[in-house]
């Protein structure tokens, strides 16, 4: 206990000294342990899940190229959007660039239910999916889904329609479609293929300049080579809308309530399908390297990204147009 001495001095109790040296000496080393921690959790990469799609596998190259010029560092996860979500869900993921909408309803709404994930943007504007045609049908006339079965053009199609894999979602739609004798469907071949398959068949047509119908999606690279259309879908075969989609970017709720930096970037990371289709087919069709195909859109294009960094700063706090404008000369 203290007490005072002859001349009023408060003397205390040496064992108290001691445990008061004690408690500093391993706050300091408490403290010498966490700055290392803290600098680890700092630099720790910002994991973003890749689902198997050319279009998100290069959007997601162009991200991290430009995370890394403004000091961040990132992680690609490959994996189906399905698992990507259960990822955020457990916190092994913090973003995703492909929430395709509304083909992942079920997914999206159990993430979202559990409090897990934040709907950030809609990363591309014009995607969509449907019946489909090369151009030169297109210019001859061909616009709706309603015109497929009128009897001249029944015979230049041969009664036939390409889909893709048996089981999948779009294939799906266009069986139950013809089972229900939409635009007269009912008595056409619908041909189930893979996707590469279907597309040599577009392939071949094409070259010819045969009729052909098919289902096509955009972004994608056959949006580009075969000038592919899709048609008018006034029944709604393919999705409200006529078929049209949003591509959401998806993003771990816990991380998007610490990076306020990140999601200024996110919510400005836009992209036309137009845009995406032309990087697809330098990967997918032409076989190129992503982080080349990315770095080169990343040069050919400084008024679209300085759209995406508006606002936004490096991870040191300086300019990330600055940032930009000296690693993408």
């Amino acid at each position: 206990m203290p007490h005072a001495d002859g001349m009023g001095f408060i003397n205390h109790d040496p064992r108290g000294i001691i445990m008061t040296k004690i408690v500093k000496i391993l706050c300091t080393a408490l403290l010498g342990l966490s700055l290392p921690m803290l600098a680890q959790a700092q630099s720790a990469p910002i994991r973003m899940v890749v689902p198997p799609w050319p279009g998100v596998t290069v959007k997601t190259e162009i991200l991290s190229q430009l995370l890394d010029t403004l000091g961040y560092s990132s992680k690609q996860i490959e994996m189906g959007a399905t698992v990507g979500y259960k990822t955020m869900e457990t916190g092994d993921s913090d973003i995703m660039l492909a929430g395709w909408m509304p083909a992942q309803k079920e997914s999206y709404d159990a993430a979202m239910k559990a409090g897990a994930i934040v709907d950030v943007v809609n990363n591309v504007s014009g995607a969509r999916m449907g019946f489909a045609v090369p151009g030169y049908v297109y210019d001859a006339g061909i616009t709706s889904a309603e015109q497929l079965d009128q009897p001249e053009n029944r015979e230049r199609f041969g009664a036939e329609y390409y889909s893709i894999e048996s089981g999948a979602q779009a294939s799906i739609m266009v069986h139950d479609a013809a089972d229900a004798d939409t635009y007269g469907l009912k008595d056409w071949e619908i041909l189930d293929s893979s996707t590469p398959a279907m597309l040599s068949e577009v392939e071949a047509a094409y070259n010819a300049k045969k009729w052909i119908a098919f289902y096509g999606w955009t972004p994608h690279w056959m949006a580009i080579k075969y000038d592919m259309h899709i048609l008018d879908d006034p029944e709604e075969v393919y999705g409200e809308n006529q078929g049209r989609s949003e591509v959401r970017t998806i993003v771990r709720t816990g991380y998007a309530d610490e990076n306020s930096n990140i999601m200024q970037l996110l919510k400005q990371f836009k992209l036309t399908a137009d845009e995406q289709s032309q990087f697809i087919s330098a990967y997918s069709l032409n076989e190129r390297p992503k982080t080349e195909v990315a770095h080169e859109w990343l040069v050919q294009h400084p008024q679209r990204v300085a759209e995406f960094l508006k606002g936004v700063k490096t991870r040191d706090g300086k300019s990330a147009q600055k940032a930009y404008e000296e690693s993408f000369r």
